[in-house]
């Protein structure tokens, strides 16, 4: 998958980042910086832009609580935690995580959704996203690719039951 993270993204792994070698900086520094580096002249136009390209529809999965869903999700597929909220101590927590423009709710919450849900994500080249996925450790799936006449599909299990489609489209 070609990944290229939002502004907001970009900011908080790059305060994870600078803090993990001990420089802080702000989040609104942080966010100044990505949009120089994206090449806006301030964060307010680079909010504008990235609006203008936000997803409109956000499908909530259903998980359950534990280390599995970080693992899946962030471990092995690349997403990046965007924030996470629970209403007090040992709630279930609810969370959103995104790569690339994939912006995907996770949700502990028995009444957000039910396992077993299906989502299609298009991805610009799902074979190069097949070969990242082949050389993780962290999980030993190795999925195939479907190739239809409308386009190629890898279909990936979570381990909640839900199932994520990427999929690139036929050119031509």
């Amino acid at each position: 998958m070609i990944s290229h993270p939002d502004p907001k993204t970009m900011a908080s792994r790059l305060r994870t980042g600078l803090a993990a070698q001990g420089t802080a900086i702000g989040h609104s520094q942080a966010l100044e910086f990505v949009a120089a580096q994206l090449g806006y002249r301030d964060w307010n136009t680079c909010a504008a832009a990235a609006d203008s390209a936000s997803p409109t529809t956000i499908p909530i999965l259903r998980t359950f609580p534990g280390e599995e869903a970080e693992r899946f999700y962030v471990e092995y597929l690349g997403f990046a935690v965007d924030w996470e909220h629970r209403f007090a101590d040992g709630m279930p927590l609810y969370r959103q995580v995104s790569r690339g423009r994939c912006v995907l709710h996770l949700s502990e919450h028995h009444g957000d959704a039910t396992p077993g849900a299906a989502v299609r994500i298009e991805v610009a080249d799902v074979a190069a996203l097949q070969h990242e996925l082949g050389a993780s450790a962290v999980y030993p799936l190795r999925p195939g690719i479907d190739r239809q006449a409308w386009g190629d599909d890898l279909v990936l299990p979570d381990p909640f039951g839900n199932r994520l489609i990427f999929h690139s489209p036929r050119v031509g």
